[in-house]
């Protein structure tokens, strides 16, 4: 049986928006305060194609983004799709010599980047010989196009509007996601433009329709923050850019008429807490959702008691994309679950070999949708261990019931969600046993009302060691992004509690610290 003739493209999106919506607002801007109809993005971003293709770049080649939530990104993203030239979406908050390390692993021959992050630009090129050109988002007026860094709005100025010709598939590679940005690489993968071009289910689920106006708060290196971006071309509607400030977005929601907006626990912690909550109308938001972390209850209480009534939640990997939706309605018989399988998407709950279990029982959440990718780049180790028989297994252990709502129990995998980023613990472990007088050291998730879970480290010390949790802090903030660094340090002389085979039994550290509080000598960092 043959397929159909027609392709699922990323950049067809744009150029059907444009043809379908014209001049109608697209885009607010925030950052910059201006204002884009669908229409003009998409003449933008044939304009950034053209000037990329004047570089000399093509099809295949590498090009980095490092930018906040700015329509710039809107416009890179589109036109990378509408040339095949593959996307490499920077995570700001790394450390420089990570987003390097980044960089040049996955061999970007440009960078696009915001005049904030000037520094890490000129690190890149100075230890990179295989970026060739630097683009440069600057906040204020054009500058003259010619190296070596060429002006953004000065190269889009020069060149046609025109959509570029580029003979494209689904399967072609759109852009590397990274879901951990720790050194070495080792969860990152390509997604292709039938992965992100196949997202709206999501949005069905949340009942978007042409009346909404969205909020991107998330931030649009990531996976989530493109899918919201692509939900207002998908329904002609506007979409409010910003970066996320509790006052800001508190404002923004009441002058742009926000409708619906997604967000992480920490995030609405920050708006529950926010003085000058009660002095914005906030009555055109019709539903808040989250997703990135285990939303406490306190919070999900709170958003619906004080600023929206309607809450959605979601759950899915960014491998996966989005697999279950939770509505309001499901709110009211099932509280607890995180949802229900949206369409195109399969959830199972399986034992240690594969086999499905029934309801109620714990195992590992699997999962495939259209959105799912099917490997890890440059990683056959990780790859053979998610990607397993046409399933990709979450590390994520819960149950399902009866009716298909599925309900998280804990995770496989040592990781931990602090304020929706994801932090290895092995990586944050291996910064501090580099220190002097450092034995052992375990690092943990412990609960936070704020973060989700706040990154803390148990430090087993020499003894006599007059090595303090500050010294420790210090430390990681110098070799980790300011996320990974940890919020508690635990310093003791005894040692960590393993099973016998060696491995630390991290349960017990977090029984006996998990109190939410921070013990003595375990400073809190800002």
């Amino acid at each position: 049986m043959q397929r159909g003739i027609g392709q699922q493209l990323v950049g067809n999106v744009l150029i059907t928006a444009a043809l379908r919506f014209g001049d109608r607002p697209a885009f607010f801007c925030s950052a910059t305060e201006r204002r884009f109809g669908f229409r003009q993005v998409n003449r933008r971003c044939n304009q950034l194609a053209h000037a990329l293709h004047g570089l000399g770049l093509a099809k295949g080649d590498t090009v980095a983004l490092l930018c906040t939530n700015r329509v710039e990104v809107v416009e890179t993203l589109f036109a990378l799709a509408k040339t095949g030239i593959v996307g490499l979406p920077l995570n700001y908050r790394l450390a420089p010599g990570e987003i390097v390390d980044l960089m040049r692993t996955l061999g970007a021959r440009a960078l696009i980047s915001e005049a904030d992050f000037d520094t890490v630009a000129e690190r890149a090129a100075q230890e990179l010989p295989t970026l060739q050109h630097r683009i440069r988002i600057s906040s204020g007026g054009s500058s003259p196009a010619n190296g070596p860094v060429w002006d953004y709005e000065g190269l889009l100025a020069a060149a046609p509007e025109t959509e570029p010709e580029v003979a494209l598939d689904e399967s072609d590679v759109f852009y590397f996601n990274l879901t951990s940005g720790t050194s070495g690489l080792p969860k990152c993968y390509a997604l292709t433009q039938y992965n992100n071009a196949t997202v709206m289910p999501m949005f069905t689920a949340m009942e978007v329709s042409s009346h909404d106006v969205v909020m991107t708060v998330f931030p649009m290196f990531g996976r989530v923050g493109y899918c919201w971006a692509l939900c207002g071309l998908v329904h002609g509607i506007p979409n409010v850019l910003a970066n996320f400030d509790p006052g800001r977005v508190l404002g923004l929601i009441e002058s742009e008429r926000v409708t619906i907006t997604n967000l992480v626990p920490t995030m609405g912690a920050m708006l529950l807490d926010h003085g000058a909550l009660g002095a914005h109308d906030l009555s055109s938001l019709r539903a808040t959702v989250f997703a990135g972390a285990s939303l406490p209850e306190p919070i999900r209480q709170g958003m619906v008691e004080r600023i929206c009534p309607q809450l959605y939640e979601y759950y899915g990997m960014q491998e996966t994309g989005t697999l279950v939706v939770s509505t309001p309605e499901d709110r009211q018989c099932r509280p607890d679950a995180v949802g229900r399988a949206i369409l195109h998407a399969e959830v199972r709950v399986v034992d240690d070999e594969g086999r499905v279990l029934p309801p109620g029982q714990v195992g590992e959440i699997i999962g495939r949708a259209p959105t799912g990718v099917t490997a890890y780049h440059d990683n056959p180790a990780k790859t053979a261990e998610t990607f397993r028989s046409g399933w990709i297994h979450t590390g994520d252990l819960g149950t399902l019931d009866e009716e298909g709502h599925l309900f998280i129990r804990g995770r496989k995998k040592d990781m931990i969600v602090t304020g929706g980023q994801n932090v290895f613990a092995a990586e944050v472990e291996q910064a501090i046993l580099a220190l002097e007088d450092v034995r052992d050291c375990a690092v943990i998730g412990l609960p936070d009302p704020l973060w989700g879970e706040r990154v803390s480290a148990v430090v087993v010390v020499n003894a006599g060691s007059t090595l303090g949790a500050e010294a420790v802090v210090r430390h990681c903030r110098l070799n980790l992004a300011a996320f990974k660094t940890p919020k508690q340090v635990i310093l003791q002389q005894e040692p960590l509690p393993r099973t016998p085979t060696g491995k630390v039994q991290k349960f017990l550290l977090v029984a006996r610290h998990g109190t939410g509080t921070l013990d003595d000598g375990a400073p809190a960092i800002d």
